[in-house]
């Protein structure tokens, strides 16, 4: 009866907090078709990505509330997912309940809209999402694959949008390799900060040791940074001078920088908010991206 006594107001900001603005940042990897095929400067495919970016964090918000309304009673007993609206009672889950449901019917035409192959990848993307909140997150190893999966078809719904003529299918790998690199080191964080409850919040770290997610990380890693580096001296749409290269030292100096963060300092905090807390790895990002940018359009 709790849920009944919320103030709308407060369920309106509890709805959008239980959609997770901060984690929409994953979805930018739908501008890189846009960047890579060298069309950022384009006014129109730079409107339909920027469209498609916004269809895509309300179907990842929908899904984290769908996620939440599954994990209820689970997360009521997490030290930091407890804190949320759903499991903190500041959220109706009737209202949730709407939104998860609602929202990916009403995106469906404006999706189409887009482009037709956009809304296939993008509900592809969104069933995934359901399939693993259902059933694969409770699946040793596919379950970080399927999260993996989800960094590739996002990757994948930019490129109908932009008509890509020079994107490289390199980067569909570097994505997926970094995308299982932050799974494995996420089941790591969540088997840290829980402790001996980590098992009882998510049956499935019970398939998961610290070793053996460190030894998964270190071959992720190793993979990562072969096919980065062989992407950039060999994927035809770069500068013929090799100058992308010049980018591997900071993808070098992220990845390292992570695992000094997790392995010397002790930080449990997921990758993609370590991001934000640690301004060497944020800035490491930051000069990737500007000097990946000026090598293309500069050349």
């Amino acid at each position: 009866m709790r849920a009944l006594a919320i103030h709308p107001g407060k369920s309106v900001i509890g709805l959008a907090r239980s959609m997770r603005p901060r984690q929409w940042l994953k979805n930018v990897f739908i501008f890189a078709p846009l960047v890579f095929d060298e069309k950022l400067l384009r006014p129109e495919p730079l409107g339909r990505t920027v469209a498609g970016f916004v269809i895509l964090c309300l179907l990842s918000g929908a899904v984290y509330v769908f996620n939440d309304l599954q994990d209820l009673e689970r997360d009521r007993q997490h030290p930091r997912k407890r804190h949320r609206p759903l499991p903190a009672g500041e959220l109706d889950p009737r209202i949730a309940w709407g939104a998860a449901l609602l929202i990916p019917i009403a995106l469906a035409y404006p999706s189409f809209l887009l482009d037709p192959q956009f809304a296939l990848i993008a509900y592809v993307y969104w069933g995934m999402n359901l399939a693993y909140s259902l059933w694969l997150k409770h699946r040793v190893i596919l379950d970080v694959l399927t999260l993996a999966s989800g960094y590739v078809l996002r990757v994948a719904a930019g490129v109908p949008l932009v008509r890509v003529e020079r994107f490289s299918p390199w980067l569909y790998l570097c994505t997926l390799l970094l995308a299982l690199f932050i799974g494995f080191a996420k089941r790591r964080q969540e088997i840290i900060l829980l402790g001996e409850n980590a098992r009882n919040h998510r049956a499935i770290l019970e398939e998961y040791t610290v070793r053996f997610l460190d030894e998964m990380m270190g071959v992720v890693m190793a993979a990562t940074i072969l096919a980065y580096s062989l992407y950039t001296f060999s994927a035809p749409n770069l500068p013929s001078n090799h100058a992308m290269m010049l980018t591997i030292p900071f993808v070098l100096y992220g990845i390292f920088r992570y695992l000094y963060l997790i392995h010397v300092k002790g930080e449990t905090a997921p990758p993609d908010e370590l991001v934000w807390k640690d301004r060497p790895l944020l800035l490491t990002v930051i000069l990737w991206g500007l000097t990946a940018v000026l090598i293309l359009y500069l050349r």
